[in-house]
């Protein structure tokens, strides 16, 4: 396996952090890109990518989006310091998920030469895959611990991070992460804990997805139930699932072999 250094592409003038990943040997049939969580980066995926890609033979491409990691920052993502937090979260704009999926990932992937790629994305970024595979022609999408639709669950675990960032350690523990972290977590957070977002419900989008999907989902998740993986299996009757015990919403963290092993039984299909 071929692990390339990260280096930074533009998109639509804003630079990304990307990471290549290249299999060895002429068979290669297929590229996994990887979508990150809403916390997320290329770094902290650590090594994952690298050793699922080389266990399925599969070149890789993982990015930061923009914000998080070593990629360019949002501008004025908590406005002035005098602004009140009802007025910075009634300016956001709860359709990033939308924008990534629809718009820039499509002019990555074009940029890159990625065709057909199988998409495997985690929690937002899982949301994204789904987005984009029901807009546009994949070989295959894999997603983690996605949302559909905001559930209170959801909200009350991303109010308790809002706590740890503020007054605990959680800023600390992302720091080394990102080059800007405090875009990182506020573009996530004040979106998710916004009263617009509240609405924010893509099940009926997903019919539009037509290529063979993988739902992996812990009970254990404190970010989302499996009403998630069940909306999502009424909206799509192809759709696979894996639902794993002693699991939380990392599930390549929390029980990688058996993350590993489904997504190489799934991938043999595609």
């Amino acid at each position: 396996m071929q692990v390339m250094p990260p280096s930074k592409i533009s998109i639509f003038g804003i630079e990304l952090e990307v990471q290549r990943l290249y299999a060895s040997g002429n068979l290669v049939k297929q590229s996994l890109v990887f979508l990150h969580e809403g916390l997320g980066s290329v770094a902290m995926w650590r090594d994952w990518p690298t050793r699922l890609c080389a266990q399925l033979g599969c070149h890789g491409l993982v990015y930061s989006r923009q914000g998080y990691g070593q990629s360019d920052p949002v501008p004025d993502v908590r406005g002035p310091s005098l602004e009140s937090e009802n007025q910075r979260r009634g300016r956001l704009q709860p359709n990033y998920m939308h924008r990534e999926a629809l718009h820039v990932l499509p002019e990555l992937l074009r940029i890159l030469d990625i065709k057909r790629p199988c998409l495997l994305g985690h929690s937002d970024g899982g949301t994204i895959a789904l987005l984009h595979a029901s807009r546009f022609d994949v070989a295959g999408c894999v997603v983690m611990a996605p949302h559909v639709m905001v559930e209170d669950i959801s909200v009350s675990a991303i109010t308790a991070a809002k706590e740890a960032y503020e007054n605990g350690p959680l800023r600390q523990r992302l720091a080394p992460y990102h080059d800007h972290v405090d875009v990182a977590f506020w573009q996530w957070n004040d979106v998710w804990l916004s009263e617009s977002f509240r609405t924010f419900d893509i099940r009926h989008e997903l019919s539009g997805i037509n290529a063979p999907l993988l739902v992996i989902q812990g009970h254990e998740d404190p970010y989302g139930s499996m009403a998630q993986v069940d909306d999502i299996a009424r909206a799509v009757p192809h759709t696979q699932t894996l639902k794993l015990s002693h699991c939380g919403h990392s599930p390549h963290r929390d029980q990688p072999e058996a993350v590993a092993q489904g997504i190489a039984d799934f991938m043999q299909w595609l």
